[in-house]
């Protein structure tokens, strides 16, 4: 923040920080003139939006229909079918 101060850099944009969620509207950072400050969306675009939900809404789909896309640890889901009802 002392850089910033200072001015080199002259300006920053930033959606992380130190401490989270940052909820202190004075925080000194949310007061400085040449910082933009977002709570983790500097990346969402609408395309970015529509691209992320077509992709969750095709997975819920598949999953909902026995046949999950995408699964990080499969493995779990093979141990679930083999479990008696």
């Amino acid at each position: 923040m002392s850089a910033l101060r200072s001015g080199r850099p002259g300006m920053a944009a930033v959606d992380v920080f130190e401490k989270e969620p940052l909820l202190d509207t004075r925080d000194p950072l949310l007061q400085m003139e040449n910082v933009v400050c977002t709570p983790h969306i500097g990346y969402v675009s609408r395309d970015e939006y529509e691209i992320q939900f077509s992709d969750i809404f095709d997975q819920i789909t598949a999953y909902a229909s026995g046949s999950p896309v995408n699964v990080v640890n499969p493995e779990v889901l093979e141990r679930a079918r083999r479990r008696p009802a």
